[in-house]
C-alpha cells in the first residue's frame, strides 16, 4: 500500500510498519521482563490499598476507528466519577495515594504495554482518544486514524498542557504524515527525558482538558 502524505513523498507504509511492529514486538517483550517485578508490586500495591481492580479497563478508538479494550493501573478509588473535574493542583480526592504517585511518573500508562502486544497499540503514536470524539473530527483530523494509536505521540513531547485539543489534534496528523523510524526515535527519547525530569507534572496530568474530557482513572 502506497500512500502519499506529503508533496514528492512516496512511502512504502506497508513495509514501515511490518517492520514497526517488529519493533513494538521487541520493545514491549524487553521491557516487560525488566520491569515485570515492578509490574507486580505496583498490582499489590493497589489491591492492597483501595477496594477494587488493579487494573482499569476503557473502550477507546483504535486504528480505522475500531474500538479496543485500553488498559491502565486504576488511579481512583473505585467509587470516584471518572467524569469529574481534574485539579491542577494535584490534590484530586478521587485519587489514591498510590495512584498519585502512579501519575505523577506516568507508571499508570505501563499495563498499555500488554496492548501493544495484542496488536491495538504500538510504542509511538497518536494517543487512543474515546470512541465518543470520533464523529467530532475533520476529514483532515481523521487521518490519525489510519496507524495504530500510541504509548506516547508527538503531542506528548511538545508542552501538552499548554495546547488546545486542536493543537494536539494537528500534531496527532503531523506525526502520520511524517511517519518513519528517526521520528519514532526523536519522540521516544523525547519522552524519557520528560518522564524522568517530571516538568509540569500536575499541570500536566491533571489539567481540565477538552481534549481528554478530564477523565482519568
Amino acid at each position: 500500500m502506497i500512500l502519499n502524505f506529503q508533496p514528492g513523498r512516496m512511502i512504502d507504509m506497508s513495509l514501515f510498519y511490518t517492520l514497526k511492529r517488529g519493533w513494538d514486538i521487541l520493545v514491549c517483550l524487553l521491557a516487560l521482563v525488566l520491569i515485570w517485578p515492578i509490574l507486580a508490586v505496583i498490582a499489590i500495591a493497589i489491591r492492597i490499598e483501595s477496594k477494587g481492580p488493579a487494573i482499569f479497563k476503557q473502550q477507546r478508538a483504535g486504528k480505522d476507528g475500531k474500538p479496543f479494550t485500553f488498559y491502565k493501573f486504576r488511579t481512583m478509588h473505585v467509587d470516584a466519577d471518572p467524569f469529574g473535574p481534574s485539579p491542577k493542583s494535584g490534590k484530586d480526592p478521587r485519587l489514591t495515594r498510590i495512584g498519585r504517585i502512579l501519575r505523577e511518573y506516568s507508571l499508570d500508562e505501563l499495563p498499555q504495554l500488554f496492548n501493544i502486544l495484542r496488536g491495538d497499540m504500538s510504542v509511538v503514536g497518536p494517543r487512543p482518544l474515546y470512541l465518543s470524539q470520533v464523529p467530532e473530527w475533520s476529514q483532515r483530523q481523521r487521518k490519525r486514524l489510519l496507524v495504530k494509536p500510541g504509548l506516547t505521540g508527538l503531542a506528548q513531547i511538545s508542552g501538552r498542557a499548554e495546547l488546545t485539543r486542536e493543537e494536539k489534534l494537528d500534531l496527532d496528523v503531523k506525526y502520520v504524515e511524517t511517519a518513519g523510524f528517526s521520528t519514532d526515535m526523536k519522540i521516544l527519547w523525547a519522552t524519557i527525558a520528560h518522564v524522568l525530569s517530571r516538568k509540569d507534572v500536575y499541570e500536566k496530568r491533571y489539567s481540565q482538558d477538552q481534549y481528554t474530557r478530564g477523565v482519568k482513572q
